[in-house]
């Protein structure tokens, strides 16, 4: 489970755990120069849904995967670090057989497919585990300068924190001006107008480690 950690004074820019964030997400996290940290303590509640969900293009269009996980009758809310993931619907099976459908022949579907095969294979109890394991992978392959840490944030006013939970990385469209979406290759192009906030694992399928200067072009007017 996640420990708190050490910034040493640095700024951190904290985001909320994603199930395979969308670009935007991870073009914030490279704008923050690598010094990145998901919040395990995150009550759950209006953001929920980047939690569990991520949202991909197939053949017949943008499709939305969502694991699912067990409720709680907690008044005030659960945290990020106590969310369940519930083991039932055969769910890890249908999400892999649709990422599999939907990137199978992208250009760099084979090179990574085992690895996130794995972290799908591994049966995490726990949410957040699950989706850091992904996002190490995502990280690893697309050889990102991020570093990523998980803890939890007492002091958000404190000005070694700079909080972008919620901002990026939910079910609609945000607001954030300094990141811009920039059209990319997608093998469904011809078949689909190209569509904004996809999960990363999109660009990742169809563009492989070129992804990184897609990320560099959304960054509009932030500095790195």
């Amino acid at each position: 489970m996640p420990t708190p950690i050490n910034n040493n004074n640095a700024t951190t820019r904290v985001f909320g755990s994603a199930y395979m964030g969308n670009v935007r997400y991870y073009a914030a996290m490279l704008a923050a120069g690598g010094n990145v940290a998901i919040d395990a303590d995150e009550r759950i509640g209006k953001n929920a849904w980047m939690h569990n969900h991520c949202r991909i293009m197939g053949a017949n269009g943008p499709q939305v995967l969502t694991v699912p996980v067990v409720h709680t009758d907690a008044r005030c809310g659960i945290l990020m670090r106590d969310l369940c993931i519930a083991e039932h619907g055969d769910w890890r099976r249908v999400h892999w057989g649709t990422l599999f459908s939907a990137y199978g022949k992208t250009p760099f579907f084979e090179y990574v497919a085992d690895d996130l095969k794995a972290v799908y294979d591994c049966h995490h109890k726990w949410l957040i585990d699950f989706n850091m394991a992904l996002h190490d992978v995502i990280v690893e392959f697309l050889d990102l300068p991020i570093s990523t840490a998980t803890g939890h944030f007492n002091k958000c006013s404190d000005a070694t924190i700079d909080d972008w939970r919620g901002k990026v990385g939910g079910k609609r469209p945000d607001s954030e001006k300094s990141i811009i979406d920039v059209p990319y290759y997608n093998i469904w192009n011809t078949k689909h107008d190209f569509m904004p906030a996809l999960s990363i694992i999109d660009l990742l399928m169809n563009c492989g480690r070129e992804s990184i200067f897609v990320l560099l072009k959304m960054l509009n007017t932030i500095l790195i």
